[in-house]
């Protein structure tokens, strides 16, 4: 066995798109989850019942573990502090608790590259504010940050109503069409974050990752990719800022009348938005040697979009 890897979010899209590879890897997982899955992701993972609240559950999930790979997040919410509670108090918790642990040497945060723009949205505001609560309080275990932009493939909940519409010939634009986004498809990060558990001394530092296409991608280029991946026409369906911003208002409005956690909020409306989310992937590949193989074109071409 290569060592014990501790896993947060294993129940989730990317903690559990690295379950099985970290078990064919030769790693001993160790998992988190409120609620351990009926069905088994991995017949060697070890479920520890708990959440980011529960310290003992914590230091069950991290005792003799090499390495912490930290994906639990908290993705919705109606109020800053649902994603403080989450993204910043239980990340802290989780790396004091690893902290103690003499024999981890190294703790991956999983953040997002929506983590560059804090003043978007309360989730990008949470997401930074973590990084620096964990770059401050991280004392001699190794500390890295993975900055990935919008993630896709199978299981992912997030973009699948997106290439459905694709599919029917729909292309949905929240902001300006000529806006630069960036795409990682699952798998991509899946190897990056193998890399880092090679890596040797543990590598350190924040990363952002994309899959590579320089530029970025532009709504008229994915929706020409997707025509031409289909041999249809892909129409861009524009969509009014004025019934957007009426939208995200009235729900969370109505989220906090009654109790649930919404997605589309004036904030995540204002990082769909955003017309710059380009990133850059040298930093991670001068220091792991990883390059992504999957683009929007290939994904789709192969059915690996979801």
């Amino acid at each position: 066995m290569a060592g014990v890897v501790a896993l947060t979010g294993a129940t989730g899209f990317i903690g559990g798109a690295l379950c099985q590879p970290l078990v064919q890897a030769g790693w001993r997982v160790r998992a988190l989850a409120r609620r351990p899955p009926g069905r088994v992701l991995a017949s060697e993972i070890e479920w520890i019942r708990g959440d980011l609240n529960d310290t003992a559950a914590l230091r069950r999930l991290v005792a003799d573990a090499d390495s912490v790979i930290h994906c639990a997040g908290a993705v919705r919410g109606r109020s800053l502090k649902v994603f403080e509670r989450v993204n910043v108090h239980g990340s802290e918790r989780l790396l004091r608790t690893a902290r103690g642990e003499s024999r981890c040497a190294r703790f991956l945060f999983m953040s997002s590259l929506a983590a560059r723009e804090p003043t978007l949205s309360w989730y990008a505001a949470s997401k930074r504010h973590a990084e620096e609560v964990l770059q401050q309080q991280s004392g001699a275990l190794a500390l890295t940050i993975f900055r990935p932009t919008a993630v896709y493939g199978p299981g992912d909940r997030e973009l699948s109503l997106l290439f459905l519409l694709l599919r029917h010939g729909l292309l949905p634009v929240p902001g300006n069409q000529q806006a630069r986004l960036t795409l990682l498809h699952v798998h991509d990060l899946v190897t990056a974050v193998l890399r880092w558990l090679d890596s040797s001394p543990p590598a350190t530092g924040t990363f952002e990752l994309h899959d590579g296409r320089a530029g970025g991608y532009s709504w008229q280029t994915i929706a020409a990719i997707a025509a031409r991946v289909q041999g249809r026409p892909v129409r861009l369906l524009h969509l009014p800022y004025t019934g957007l911003t009426l939208a995200a208002a009235v729900n969370l409005r109505l989220a906090r009348w009654l109790g649930y956690q919404p997605m589309l909020t004036p904030g995540k409306l204002r990082e769909l938005r955003h017309p710059d989310w380009i990133c850059d992937n040298d930093a991670l590949a001068a220091t792991l040697g990883w390059r992504p193989r999957i683009d929007l074109e290939y994904a789709m071409r192969k059915g690996l979009n979801g």
